[in-house]
């Protein structure tokens, strides 16, 4: 019965989680420790620690862990607390899933109207502001030094950027390729 309702929680949860992992943490914690009482607030700061600490979304994570813990504080056996963890992850992911199903199939049937193509050309220069301002916040003391700190750090940096730039934008480098070039690159100069 602990997997249907493992399954139930974390459905509603990927269905009403907005605001991306971090924003899930606090109905993860409400529905596991408060409500069902699957596990107790230490364990699941636990759970948030080592959600953190390992690669992937951290709300996807914290459900895998917190299926696990669930099932296997429940009385289970490993295998079964490894199938809570997989039933929390899958309900988790299932909402976004579908919805993005319904989604690519609606604009497969109206991606030739003229409304969707003036609202794709009216987000052509959003997405170009985006990119531009994540560029403009990695471009730190951190990242690029100063002329007055570190010349030569700044001098390399900055000729990376510009061939990069120009890499990628004039002569149609693979950006992935070009990547792995200014980080082999950034080895040897710096």
């Amino acid at each position: 019965m602990i997997f249907f309702w493992l399954f139930i929680t974390f459905f509603e949860i990927g269905l009403f989680g907005f605001g991306g992992g971090y924003g899930m943490l606090s109905l993860i914690q409400h529905e596991t420790v408060e409500h069902w009482h699957w596990m107790t607030s230490a364990e699941f700061t636990d759970i948030v620690a080592i959600s953190q600490m390992t690669p992937g979304p951290i709300g996807i994570n914290s459900a895998t862990y917190a299926g696990y813990t669930a099932v296997k504080n429940a009385g289970f056996s490993v295998p079964m607390a490894v199938l809570g963890s997989a039933t929390a992850t899958f309900a988790l992911v299932l909402p976004s899933l579908i919805l993005m199903v319904v989604i690519s199939k609606m604009f497969m049937k109206y991606m030739q109207t003229r409304t969707v193509k003036s609202v794709f050309l009216g987000l052509r220069p959003a997405v170009v502001g985006l990119l531009a301002a994540a560029t403009l916040l990695l471009m730190t003391r951190e990242n690029f030094s100063t002329p007055t700190d570190n010349p030569w750090q700044f001098g390399v940096s900055c000729f990376l950027f510009a061939a990069s730039f120009y890499g990628v934008l004039v002569m149609k480098i693979n950006p992935i390729r070009m990547m792995c070039y200014s980080a082999v690159a950034g080895l040897l100069l710096l």
